[in-house]
């Protein structure tokens, strides 16, 4: 099947781990998401930063090296040749803090929970910098002009997502939603496909398995994304 995807349509896609898993990134969910037998949310929160900067430092810094290893996925190639199509009548939101998407060819990537391979003050209001490095000590982070020290552009657990106001805006001028690789756990990201049916648009769901928010989307695609998004877009 191909989604029909007419010439007045907005689409929204909103993917999560599911499509970064596809390539190799850890997703933290489920049994096995631990790092060094921590949960995830156990080091990547303002407590955690607070208690112990230098294992919050070492986890991300830990996830860089592996992001380094991996490639887009045909799911990601999918997505940008859909951009490439639609131009700004597509709306590309992700819940995925990894380069995935634009190393595979995206433009205009909304990201909601941050970016890994960024940085910013802890203490202050200046832009994220760009930062790809490793720190395998406190002592070699950056500090910040203003004396705060560089943490990961993350979004962390209890915080709030970021380009809120510019997501929901999409959301009410969206006519097709795909929500990709996401269980449907995590909000806000997961209210998105109630909030755009709610306004009218169609609702689609691909990934492997059935998300907790089955309710919210007309149609479910069960797969991986790199194997159902070439055919569903027309893309491949």
């Amino acid at each position: 099947m191909t989604l029909p995807i007419r010439d007045r349509d907005r689409v929204f896609v909103l993917t999560g781990a599911g499509v970064s898993a596809e390539s190799g990134l850890p997703t933290f969910r489920g049994a096995d998401g631990l790092w060094r037998g921590h949960r995830v949310e156990e080091v990547a929160s303002p407590a955690a930063w607070q208690r112990n900067p230098q294992m919050v430092w070492e986890f991300y810094s830990w996830r860089r090296d592996v992001h380094r290893t991996v490639r887009p996925n045909p799911g990601h190639l999918a997505l940008a040749r859909l951009e490439e199509r639609l131009g700004e009548r597509m709306f590309l939101c992700t819940q995925n803090v990894d380069s995935l998407h634009e190393r595979a060819g995206s433009k205009r990537v909304v990201h909601m929970h941050g970016r890994l391979l960024e940085s910013r003050c802890d203490c202050c209001t200046r832009p994220p910098l760009e930062d790809t490095r490793s720190y395998t000590s406190l002592d070699d982070v950056p500090r910040c002009p203003c004396g705060g020290r560089w943490r990961p552009n993350i979004v962390w657990f209890g915080e709030v997502p970021m380009h809120l106001d510019e997501i929901l805006a999409a959301i009410g001028r969206t006519t097709l939603f795909l929500a990709v690789g996401t269980s449907g756990a995590v909000y806000p990201a997961a209210s998105l496909a109630q909030a755009a049916r709610q306004a009218g648009a169609h609702t689609f769901y691909i990934g492997p398995e059935e998300p907790l928010n089955r309710y919210a989307f007309d149609e479910c695609f069960l797969g991986k994304s790199g194997e159902v998004l070439p055919e569903l877009l027309d893309v491949g």
